[in-house]
């Protein structure tokens, strides 16, 4: 048996082949699908208040030491101007690339103190911080006290977020004293119940919110006070369905295969890795097949995240974005489906013969892949993919997130893409792939409602 994921790479003849045809073998969203019905718990993200408990489901890896800055400068595309001049509380969406400027991942990363952080979100891109501290020259160490695959692990600290129209009025009822007006993105300390907890003010959908966290004794309480002091506005609990449909109005491209499976370079890491860690088990889904793993790989550009690079400092994959900084890329884009297309697929369940590949309301190709990628044509020729699907009911249609070339990335311009998966996934029933039409719209697709915060 392989020790590592460079030995199980090894073994195989083909990397896309190998995830391609790995079935998704946990649940990271360990809370229910939904709490009511996803229909209303997606309105309620629009219309009224929602809160999502995000106290599980995301891997926390604290950095802490003198060198903590420096290090985390050293690895991330991002400026860390305002971290080194500002006081803390701050948050970034720290941005993580290989050396050839491809991104291995992205996360929120809360600055609490001094030489103090807290990297929140996936188990790949904390990995590659995990790593990169252990083989970098900097004093600094890392902890991941939990993550959503260790079995009978407490979270160190409660996560809610809390977003809607009616949002900012229900956490008023909720925090001791007046609510801190904190601009977007912005952190603030506030007190609950008579203990301090953080504030990020974030956005679902286009609309007002705060992500609040504190310590996890206080998970419980805090939960309560958020749902009584919003029964007045109708609040909504996120099942993961609704939770994760949010992503794709607000232009949040997810999980692109992380960059580290192809170079010698990255060969290190690869033997740092396990063998059957979430690296090993990235299953691929969707009707793109490429026998080159790098075809799945995306660079901060295209992914609609060239803004977070700065070259004021030196970090991983500094001279590759330089070089490629200016070239024609791929531009993240909205694809709008067909509404005839879609109800097709549903029809072909009531015919004789192979139906299509079942779209399954509201959050689609998460259900049998990590990944997706979808091929996406004009005139016959491949222009671009489709990665992220779902439906959004406040819209009223079926959308997918994606990249396409630059001349077709105009809102209004019509492409089709594949819809189907021919791998052997067990997750995946028999079906004939099909074509839909789609309409490029502008990413992030939903719009409004933030400059209220």
């Amino acid at each position: 048996m392989p020790d590592n994921l460079a030995e199980l790479l090894d073994s195989v003849d083909s990397t896309v082949e190998m995830l391609r045809n790995t079935d998704l073998s946990f649940n990271q969203y360990v809370f229910p699908a939904e709490y009511t019905n996803w229909i209303e718990e997606q309105r309620a993200v629009r219309e009224t208040c929602a809160v999502v408990d995000q106290s599980f489901h995301m891997e926390p890896c604290f950095v802490r030491g003198p060198d903590a800055v420096a290090f985390l400068e050293r690895i991330a595309v991002n400026s860390f101007e305002k971290i080194r001049t500002e006081e803390p509380p701050r948050a970034i969406n720290l941005l993580l690339c290989n050396p050839d400027g491809y991104i291995i991942g992205d996360q929120i990363l809360f600055h609490l103190g001094e030489n103090d952080f807290s990297s929140v979100g996936s188990v790949w891109a904390n990995n590659w911080i995990r790593y990169t501290a252990e083989t970098m020259d900097y004093d600094v160490e890392t902890e991941t006290p939990y993550g959503p695959y260790m079995e009978g692990a407490t979270p160190p600290r409660y996560r809610f977020q809390v977003q809607g129209p009616d949002a900012l009025d229900v956490m008023a009822e909720v925090v001791d004293g007046p609510l801190p007006d904190i601009p977007f993105f912005g952190m603030d300390v506030v007190e609950i119940d008579g203990h301090e907890a953080y504030a990020l003010a974030h956005g679902m959908a286009a609309m007002p919110g705060l992500e609040i966290f504190g310590p996890y004794e206080h998970h419980d309480a805090v939960l309560d006070d958020i749902l009584a002091a919003g029964e007045v506005y109708d609040i909504r609990q996120l099942g993961s369905k609704a939770y994760k449909t949010g992503k794709i109005g607000s232009g949040w491209l997810v999980g692109p295969v992380p960059a580290i499976y192809h170079s010698e370079e990255m060969r290190g890491y690869r033997e740092w890795l396990d063998a059957d860690g979430t690296e090993a088990r990235f299953s691929i889904g969707g009707s793109f097949v490429s026998d080159d793993i790098r075809d799945y790989y995306m660079t901060p550009m295209e992914r609609g995240q060239g803004h977070l690079v700065r070259f004021d400092h030196e970090f991983v994959g500094r001279a590759a974005l330089e070089a490629m900084m200016d070239d024609p890329h791929r531009e993240r884009v909205t694809f709008v489906w067909n509404e005839a297309d879609v109800i097709d697929v549903y029809a072909s369940l009531f015919h004789d013969g192979e139906t299509k590949k079942l779209i399954d309301l509201p959050d689609t190709a998460n259900t049998w892949s990590k990944t997706h990628y979808d091929r996406v044509e004009k005139d016959g020729e491949t222009v671009g993919v489709s990665k992220y699907p779902g439906y959004l009911y406040y819209e009223r249609e079926m959308l997918s997130l994606g990249t396409i070339d630059p001349e077709y990335s105009d809102p209004g311009t019509e492409v089709t893409f594949v819809w189907g998966d021919d791998s052997n996934k067990r997750r995946v029933e028999r079906h004939e792939p099909t074509e839909i039409r789609a309409t490029v719209g502008p990413a992030p697709y939903v719009t409004g409602g933030r400059e209220s915060m």
